[in-house]
This record gives C-alpha cells, structure tokens and sequence, in this order.
C-alpha cells in the first residue's frame, strides 16, 4: 500500500499525534503551523489528530464522517470515483432557468440517491440548473444545513462523498448543471472542532448566527486559504457548476482584497483548467454591485447574485403583506423599478432599516447578473407556519407571480414543488443531539418571528419529527387537481420563455412598463412581446396593440387595439 500523507494546521500547539484505526503516531511539525505525516493507511481508515496528547479530533477538512460529527473522520480517494457522465462540458448560468432544492425533503427518503430518481421530471419540466442547500456534514440526521460544522464533508445521512457525485453524473447525464450552497460567513456550534486547532475565528466582528471567520486578522492567510480550497475543492472532485455563497454580508473582511474577489480570481482559473464554466453567486441584503462588477471596474467579479428586491416587490404586491421587511415594499412603481432597474433601493431611505440603502446598478450589469425568484426556502421557510405562496393567495395570483418570474429579465429560480403548488409547506428543522442547543433553538426561533407579529404558538418545534415530515415533498400529488392545472402552466410558460428570445434579454432597456396602482394592472412591453397583467379582482380592459396571443392564464378578449384580462390574470401576447 502506498503511504497517504496526512497534514494539519494547528499553529498554536507543540506536539500533534495522528490517530489511525486506533493507533497513535507522531507528526513532524513545518513552517507556518502545518504538522504532516506518512501512514500506511488508505481509503476507509479511520483517522484523527491529538493535540498536545489530548483526544483524537475529527479533521478539519474531513472529507467523510460517517460517525456523525462527534466521530473520527474516514479517509477517501476523489480519483477513485467512476464517473459516467465524462463528455459533460457545463453550461453557462446567465439567463437559465435554475430549481432550488434541498436533498432532505426532496423525497420521502431524503438522500442522493431517491434525488436522482426523480430528476427526469427536471428535465422535462425544463431545468437547466439545480441548487442544492447545503450538504456539509451537520449535527444530526436532517436539518437546513446552515449549521454544518465540517464544511469539506458530505453529510452520511444524504449518502455521503459517493452519494453526491452519483448525483452530480446523473445530473449531468441529463443537461442539468449543479449549483451547491456553501456557508463561508460561520460554523455551526454543535461538533465545531477549529477553535481547536487554529485561530479560524476572530472576535473582532460579529455576525447573527454564531462566530464570524477570521477573514483579516492574525493567521487569517491559512483561514482564506481553507476556504478557497473548500470552493475549489467542490468545483474540482465533485464536479460541480457553481457555489450558491450564503449571506456574504456576513463574510467580514478588510482586507485590500477582499476573500471573494480573491476566491473568484482561482475559480476562474480553475475553470480555464478544467474547460468547463464555473460560476459563484453571491446571497447579499447589501444592493452592493461591487460584488457582480468585473474586477477590473473595481468590483469582486462574482457571476452573479440572489435578488431579494424583486422578490419582496413581487411578493407584496401580490399578498399585501406589509410586516417586518416587507413594509419597505407593496406598490407596483416598485415591481417596475425592479424590472427595469434590478435593485428597487439604490440609495433611497429604507423604512424598514431606517437608513439609506444600496446603491444603482452600473448600466453595463444586466438582469441575467440577479437571480429572479417568488418563492425560495428562505422566504418560505423563515415564516412561522412555512407556508407557500399558494397557501396565500388565490391559484390565479400563483400563475401571475410564476409568469412575471419567467418572463423577467433575469435568471429565474424556482424552489421544489412551486411548479405544482405543492401541499406542503417548508418548515425550520432541525436535530441537535444537545438538548440545551434544541432548546436553545425553539426559544430562539419563537423570538426571531415577533417582528412579524406571529404568536409564538404558531412555530412548530424545529426538533419534532413531525416538523421534517411535514416539509417533505408529496410526489403523487402531481396527477392529482389541483396540482396538475399549476404543473401544465408551469411547463407552458417555460417553454414559451425557450421559444421567445426576448422573453429572455436580460437587458433593462428593452423593457417599458406602465402600470395602475389604484386599478392594479400593469403593463410591460419588450420589443416583440407583452405582458398585461390584473391583479384586481374584476375584469380589466387595457389600451393594447397586440397580434396574437401566446399564453394567458385565463380566457382573455383581444381586439385589434385592446385585450379584456379577466380577474386576477395575466396574458403574454406577440406585439
């Protein structure tokens, strides 16, 4: 057997010991705090490092720890992997339609495996991409993933390092690009074993969900670098598409050169060394272009970022809500600033922050560079009961909201189940061994929602089984009504959006918009198609030259200069 060389970094320590299959050896120390080793071990032994003749701890860039994360870590071989889908070459992000989705409540058995049994149905409803929510190994069987704690392996419960990769070859095998969600801003606390070995995290700053990363403070070159070969390490051993970068916001660094500019310099590198497209995309509240502007105009160069302006914009319009950060939006002078201009705060005084916030897009970023969406596990899981836009609103407003996402200029995202209104809403879970931390949780998360004016009877425990059960997607509801009815809209306005290219232009300037607050209608035209769109409740005559229909939510009346919307509708028409 070939000796496996193992290394650490543990800076502030005399001695480090490798523990293998339950034999302790010593390791040379180097400069710079790395301490390695040669064993005669490989793929499958059981190994960890003791520091100063302390317990055998788990590795810090644990590929596999099949004994949860409590346990000892599982050496692996990445070469080792037999992919199939080899002619794979990628596929560009901007302007395709991409499917967020998380492996635990995607089907009933909540792995990789059952994932990839029902990819075909991505396919033919016209996926080009899948976002997955995190997979880094987490306390517990099921949870979000937010509090992984091991942020180089693959959660066992899903399936593991192999479980994964079968699922990226067999997206691939389809035409479905994948996109990972990482979590850079913070560990979670249960089985986070860093502060162990180095200073990973800085006090100095702080963020809302546990400790901020030492991104600039001292040995903080040794934590950036952790983390670009964590992002290079997805992107190269499991082959995936891009990195979903959780709340950068929350990513603080003062650096002359921030970390995800630094990060976004070795992907693109990495990418010309694979041959493939690689793309990041940013999650920011900030409205910070510098994070999609090119490099050399100054910005970080990141490909792209979540829009939760459109989102917030589209949702108040269409359910009224006005609580919590949903009072800084509800007309739709705001829906049509963010159609046209991407951020709807660009430097405006925000109610809801009681501050100015953001600043405008440079003309040169179109609407390709922001992720468009009505629904995504944030905004349906961070409400108390979880509940879908469908649980909201009439199915007609559903097919409104899913038509101005898809008809947009920017890339469309969907979460599992919109496309058929699924039953189920998406709750918070969790499954944190320490009973103080699940308490902890519970008390936390009724706390979080009093800012919505929800009683806190409402929020179901995060730790109860029922909780995860309740969010899990029901497959035979497809065929069934009302499912059906949203399903073939969904389908339709997919393929129209396929088939009518500038449906697709991801360019603002070729977008006019009128609208009607009072009467709430709106109008918006590109240079060869028409969107009419009545959120009011009875029928609505609109002033409209228009050829022919191509797609409308219900029975519409189109005469050569004006088309009749009946309530709550919407209707695509060829100029």
């Amino acid at each position: 057997m070939r000796p496996t060389n193992l290394r650490v970094w543990a800076p502030g320590v005399a001695q480090v010991d490798v523990e293998v299959d339950g034999r302790r050896r010593p390791m040379t120390s180097s400069e710079g705090g790395w301490w390695a080793t040669d064993v005669g071990a490989g793929p499958g032994a059981m190994y960890g490092f003791c520091l100063d003749g302390g317990e055998a701890l788990p590795d810090p860039r644990s590929a596999w720890q099949p004994d949860g994360v409590h346990g000892l870590s599982r050496l692996i071989d990445h070469a080792a992997f037999n992919w199939q889908a080899e002619g794979w070459r990628g596929r560009e992000l901007l302007g395709q339609l991409v499917y967020e989705l998380h492996i635990g409540t995607f089907t009933a058995a909540g792995t990789f495996e059952a994932a990839i049994e029902r990819l075909d149905h991505l396919v033919d409803l016209g996926v080009d991409f899948v976002e997955i929510l995190p997979v880094a190994a987490f306390p517990g069987r099921h949870g979000w993933g937010y509090d992984g704690v091991f942020p180089y392996a693959v959660q066992d419960s899903y399936g593991g390092p192999d479980g994964l990769k079968q699922f990226v070859d067999g997206c691939h095998n389809r035409g479905i690009g994948v996109i990972l969600d990482v979590v850079y801003n913070h560990l979670g606390p249960d089985g986070n074993v860093l502060p162990a070995f180095g200073p990973y995290f800085t006090d100095v700053f702080s963020t809302p969900w546990g400790q901020a990363v030492n991104y600039c403070g001292a040995g903080s070159n040794e934590v950036r670098r952790y983390i670009i070969d964590n992002a290079l390490m997805w992107l190269r051993d499991y082959r995936i598409d891009g990195l979903r970068l959780d709340a950068v916001q929350a990513i603080l660094d003062t650096s002359a050169t921030h970390v995800l500019e630094e990060l976004a310099v070795e992907v693109s590198a990495l990418s010309d060394e694979v041959g493939r497209p690689l793309a990041l995309i940013a999650e920011s509240d900030l409205n910070d272009p510098r994070l999609i502007t090119a490099r050399d105009a100054g910005g970080y160069g990141l490909d792209a970022q979540w829009s939760d302006d459109f989102h917030h914009a589209l949702h108040t319009v269409v359910t009224r809500e006005s609580f919590g950060y949903y009072e800084d939006f509800g007309s739709l002078s705001q829906l049509a600033t963010a159609l046209t201009h991407g951020y709807v705060y660009a430097g405006q005084y925000s109610p809801h922050r009681g501050r100015q916030h953001g600043r405008p897009l440079p003309a040169s970023i179109t609407g390709h560079r922001l992720l468009g969406y009505a629904q995504d596990h944030d905004q349906i899981g961070n409400r108390a009961a979880g509940d879908r836009l469908s649980a909201l609103v009439s199915p007609e407003l559903v097919k409104v909201a899913a038509a101005l996402v898809l008809t947009a200029p920017f890339t469309p995202m969907l979460f599992m189940g919109e496309e058929w209104a699924a039953s189920t809403p998406w709750l918070y879970f969790t499954d944190h061994e320490d009973p103080e931390l699940a308490e902890a949780v519970r008390v936390g998360r009724r706390g979080e929602f009093k800012a919505f004016g929800w009683n806190h009877e409402d929020v179901p425990d995060p730790q109860h089984p029922t909780t995860i059960e309740r969010s899990t997607l029901k497959w035979d509801e497809l065929d069934a009504a009302p499912h059906a009815d949203m399903l073939a809209w969904y389908r339709e306005l997919i393929a129209l959006r396929r088939s009518r290219l500038d449906l697709a232009d991801g360019r603002f300037d070729q977008i006019e918009i009128d609208f009607d607050e009072e009467e709430r209608w709106l109008v918006i035209r590109r240079p060869s198609t028409v969107v009419a769109v009545n959120l009011a409740t009875r029928p609505r005559a609109l002033e409209i030259q228009a050829s022919s229909k191509l797609l409308a939510s219900a029975d519409v009346e189109l005469l050569a200069s004006s088309v009749t919307l009946p309530p709550e509708s919407v209707a695509i028409l060829a100029r």
